[in-house]
């Protein structure tokens, strides 16, 4: 049975709840776009859960924010990735994308279930770190410039996490 997660904004005006099989915290991410809208320590963690049990509640409705994205020749073009955010206190709450209508991305940092540790970490898109942040790499975890080579769900069931 997947893990039930809970989660809500700072000033309690969005809640929701949404089952994950894949809830351990383990990808840091370091692109721009994670680390201004919802990083703490350079860097913010989403979670994997299964978009068709994601329940929303509260007296606010989240807002959307679709990042445009400018790729070497500086040419831009919108994300279709949707980062839904409170409009009162702004917490980012997750990421729903249509290319994978199947899942949401629930960000830890919004979740208040208690979430397993990971016993490794994927430190992804490092390529857009800035130089102030010193990644702390774990002994077990791994490196990656852009993507991980395993997917969310491989990554939890290679650990023995995944939660059917």
């Amino acid at each position: 049975m997947p893990m039930t997660l809970k989660g809500s904004c700072r000033c309690g005006g969005v809640r929701f709840v949404v089952e994950s099989s894949g809830p351990a915290p383990y990808q840091l991410c370091y692109c721009s776009i994670c680390r201004k809208t919802a990083g703490g320590g350079g860097y913010a963690i989403n979670l994997s859960a299964d978009a068709r049990t994601l329940k929303v509640s509260g007296e606010m409705r989240p807002a959307v924010y679709r990042a445009e994205i400018a790729d070497q020749d500086g040419i831009c073009e919108t994300s279709t990735g949707e980062r839904n955010f409170c409009p009162r206190c702004a917490t980012a709450l997750w990421l729903y994308d249509p290319s994978w209508p199947d899942l949401v991305h629930p960000f830890a940092s919004a979740v208040d279930t208690e979430l397993p540790k990971p016993p490794a970490r994927a430190h992804l898109m490092l390529r857009f770190k800035p130089e102030w942040v010193d990644p702390n790499v774990g002994l077990d975890d791994k490196r990656f410039d852009l993507y991980p080579d395993e997917s969310i769900e491989d990554w939890h069931r290679r650990h023995g996490l995944w939660i059917d």
